[in-house]
């Protein structure tokens, strides 16, 4: 084992430590198997690197180490606003963009490359190679100087020189400064110059790095997963999603639109970004493109090969031929892929969460929080068991209400308070039979 290859293998021991290591390799090998160019693109805001300088670039740092060299784009709004205000320099904004006078022009280049200093200088104190690019990378046109002045939109991305420092082991370090024709440096927006890095390199993830962890729900919380498909228009359609999450989430959706379905936006902090790419909970908000979610309260309409094959892949096990049968259809949904569904029936007088079901391909895609949203949505009193050496155990345990062990089942509910009518599903539940046939163990 080379040196490298040894601080590699120590640091998925103890990225394994955090979490199951069985996730830590599926994602680690998934991101390996690309094109190291096209792993991610990183946006850092302004405000992360002059609040967690040290904390983004011992997260970089720990991506490289394991082989994976993501191309990183920083911004300094909050700096450049303090160097103005310092100067006396008064600027305007016109349609959402700073407008750039050759005053504000000198100030922005001076900011953005003390910043790209900094980040690469933490980089190379944490001993990983990292290459600053202050210009060069983007090629821009001037929008329309007398109503913005030197602000561009990047119109080409130098593709060859960025894999060619992230072919060198360096991690390339960009900034928001483009060059126009003729040599002039103009100022672009961040939300642009992703747009075209993602458009031209079509990464596996892109990550913004932000305070507040994540996008934020009605009551305060982190919104762990989206699912663009089935949940973007109701979200903009909530009166607590204001201008800016709307902004955020319009281009998010824009993004993803013009990237592959296997593409993934993380909302995350720095502290939280080796959780959010390395294990299935994650750590921020993940959006994909996502699938519709299709509900049938008919048996009849559901695929039964295609139901049968997405529970028997997940759980690794054959059915009883009697399952089909033995169904009394509360509701089933599925993903239009058959990749993940639930399949609510009634036993007695509760309802009972039969089976939920993920399949390996679909894991980490935020598709298993949105089928389980609009099951327990559908179905706020709920109850459904499952092995004790169930993977799912510890998301089951943080989303239900309560649970007790029988020999070796874990009986779950929500929505349920009566004690007599918990303990009669508890004991219900234990005594059902195994769905699965006999040389095989399963719910």
């Amino acid at each position: 084992m080379t040196p490298n290859q040894d601080v590699r293998h120590t640091i998925v021991q103890l990225l394994s430590s955090m979490s199951d290591g069985k996730e830590i390799r599926t994602y680690l090998s998934r991101f390996s198997q690309l094109d190291q160019s096209r792993f991610a693109v990183i946006k850092i805001g302004g405000a992360i690197l002059q609040n967690r300088l040290e904390e983004t670039a011992a997260a970089l740092a720990l991506l490289h180490t394991v082989g994976l060299t993501p191309i990183v784009l920083h911004g300094g709004g909050p700096q450049l606003d303090e160097r103005l205000k310092s100067d006396g320099i008064v600027t305007d904004r016109v349609d959402g963009l700073r407008v750039t006078t050759s005053e504000v022009l000198d100030a922005a280049r001076d900011i953005f490359t003390a910043q790209n200093i900094s980040l690469v200088e933490a980089l190379r104190g944490q001993g990983v190679s990292a290459h600053g690019l202050t210009q060069g990378a983007f090629d821009a046109d001037i929008i329309d100087q007398d109503k913005y002045g030197f602000v561009g939109e990047p119109a080409e991305l130098h593709l060859d020189l960025l894999r060619s420092i992230v072919k060198s082991g360096a991690i390339p370090i960009l900034t928001c400064l483009g060059v126009a024709r003729g040599g002039q440096l103009v100022n672009m927006n961040a939300d642009s110059a992703t747009r075209l890095l993602v458009h031209v390199i079509q990464p596996m993830k892109i990550i913004f790095l932000v305070d507040s962890g994540g996008l934020r729900g009605s009551d305060g919380r982190i919104i762990e997963s989206i699912n663009l498909a089935s949940d973007f228009d109701d979200l903009m359609s909530q009166d607590w999603v204001h201008s800016g999450m709307r902004l955020k989430l319009a281009e998010i959706r824009r993004l993803l639109d013009d990237s592959p379905a296997s593409t993934s936006v993380s909302i995350t902090n720095p502290a939280t970004l080796v959780k959010e790419l390395f294990t299935h909970g994650g750590a921020g908000t993940l959006v994909r493109k996502g699938e519709e979610i299709l509900k049938y309260e008919d048996k009849a309409d559901l695929d039964r090969d295609r139901i049968e094959d997405l529970v028997q892949g997940a759980f690794g096990r054959k059915l009883e031929p009697r399952w089909w049968d033995d169904l009394d259809l509360s509701a089933a949904y599925v993903s239009e892929s058959y990749r993940a569904g639930a399949v609510v029936t009634h036993i007695d007088d509760f309802t009972y969460l039969d089976k939920f079901a993920i399949h390996e391909s679909a894991q980490g895609e935020g598709l298993a929080r949105t089928v389980w949203t609009h099951v327990t949505r559908d179905f706020p009193v709920l109850f459904w068991r499952s092995r004790s050496d169930n993977r799912f155990n510890a998301f089951y345990a943080k989303e239900a209400d309560g649970s007790v062990k029988r020999d070796h089942w874990n009986i779950y509910w929500i929505g349920e308070t009566d004690f007599d009518t918990i303990s009669r599903a508890v004991k219900r539940l234990t005594g059902l039979p195994a769905a699965f046939r006999k040389d095989s163990s399963g719910v």
